[in-house]
């Protein structure tokens, strides 16, 4: 049996394709449960290979270290089947990632999508992967690669589309991004990616008030993604930037944390929304104290540094120094391993969670003197420029707390010569 867009599948029948399309639809629009619809699939077909790719990269893709175990079973599952070569490179990638080796995975994934360049499911895992390593090159080039095979004819066009415009947006293309970011979302309004990508340009333009408006007057990404708590903090930015703390803080306490989530992604992004209130002045109550109990199971993960930083601001700010101790402990055994973590830890990771921790203890020239060296190279632990721009504010404040009045204004004046340069591309 083939594909929707015409690619041989091993094991199928066709409930099971059925069952498999589905699940690509969810994980193309970050909506739904596409991990059910991969666990249904290969209940109708256990010898489906793509049931067990789809599964494996949804578990390894989420960061979290529980998620290897499953994805790793998964993995097993479909090397002890017939597999077709398409295939077979699926599995090469997975088993890479499975042991650490993000760049391996990500250039396995490169190849695969030369040869197939409609394997939308490899495009996007190349993706995240890109995004998780910091290549803001592979973002972008590895869905220009594809683009003359497409066309809007086809399944899931909306996605590539989408995909480009979060690459062109990472590498200041903002123009074009926005562009096919908003034809993304016009063809699929449950594209959260594609969402994201317009989210991330009016962002790194200071567009707030169109930002506001375009995150709010899409229902199609509000409802059922796990992508939402990531969108909504991408609103929250926006009101923050304008001074609108109340509006913040609603939202924090609504729908970014309201629901109490353990999903390591969105605790993210309830560390980063705090830290920055908090630099902006913000006494944020006891919020901290539940948010550090959310991410104490991950405390000794240290699979992926930058969790780790966010995990270390809960930590260290709701005065927990058992888990800051744990998370400490975890680093030093993993800059020990030969996996590729351990380089993002050496290179970024780890003197970014010794600044967080040097910040909150009032050591603002020591966490000043641990930001200063990583900003030409901060890309390379992942995260998007929006994210890692919690870097640079700590830095001004820290330089500012600390006395060093000159940084302090030296940094004040490149950043907002860049805020200048990147408004007038609009």
């Amino acid at each position: 049996m083939k594909d929707a867009v015409g690619q041989a599948l091993t094991g199928a029948n066709a409930q099971a394709l059925d069952l498999l399309e589905q699940g690509l639809h969810q994980f193309r629009c970050l909506n739904g449960d596409p991990l059910a619809s991969a666990e249904a699939a290969l209940a109708a077909a256990p010898e489906l290979v793509m049931g067990q790719v789809l599964k494996a990269w949804l578990l390894l893709l989420s960061t979290e270290a529980p998620a290897l175990a499953p994805a790793r079973a998964a993995l097993a599952a479909a090397q002890a089947l017939p597999h077709n070569a398409r295939e077979a490179l699926h599995l090469r990638a997975i088993e890479a990632l499975c042991k650490g080796r993000w760049h391996e995975a990500g250039r396995v994934l490169e190849d695969l999508s030369c040869d197939y360049p409609l394997d939308a499911l490899a495009l996007q895992a190349g993706q995240q992967i890109d995004f998780f390593t910091g290549d803001a090159r592979m973002l972008r080039d590895r869905m220009a690669r594809v683009l003359p095979d497409w066309s809007a004819a086809l399944p899931g066009w909306h996605a590539v589309l989408g995909m480009y415009a979060f690459g062109l947006e990472e590498n200041g293309d903002y123009r074009h991004a926005e562009q096919l970011g908003r034809e993304a979302v016009a063809l699929q309004p449950q594209d959260a990616w594609a969402q994201h990508a317009v989210a991330h340009v009016m962002e790194m333009q200071g567009r707030r008030r169109e930002g506001m408006a375009w995150m709010r007057d899409n229902a199609g990404w509000q409802q059922g993604s796990f992508l939402g708590v990531h969108n909504w903090w991408h609103l929250a930015l926006y009101h923050l930037a304008e001074g609108e703390h109340e509006e913040v803080l609603a939202l924090y306490d609504g729908p970014i944390n309201g629901p109490h989530s353990t999903i390591v992604l969105e605790l993210v992004d309830a560390s980063a929304l705090l830290w920055r209130l908090q630099l902006a002045g913000v006494d944020v109550g006891a919020r901290w104290a539940t948010l550090a109990e959310r991410w104490a199971p991950h405390a000794a993960s240290a699979n992926y540094a930058f969790n780790d930083m966010h995990a270390a601001m809960a930590f260290a700010c709701a005065g927990r120094e058992d888990l800051v101790r744990e998370l400490r402990a975890a680093q030093a055994l993993a800059l020990r391993s030969a996996d590729d973590n351990a380089a993002f830890l050496r290179e970024v990771g780890q003197p970014a969670t010794e600044a967080v921790l040097a910040f909150t203890a009032g050591q603002y020239r020591r966490a000043g003197e641990l930001l200063r060296p990583l900003r030409s190279h901060a890309h390379r632990f992942g995260g998007s420029h929006a994210q890692r721009d919690l870097l640079d504010q700590t830095l001004i404040r820290a330089a500012d707390a600390g006395g060093d009045a000159a940084l302090a204004r030296a940094l004040l004046s490149e950043r907002r010569a860049l805020a200048e340069q990147r408004a007038v591309q609009h």
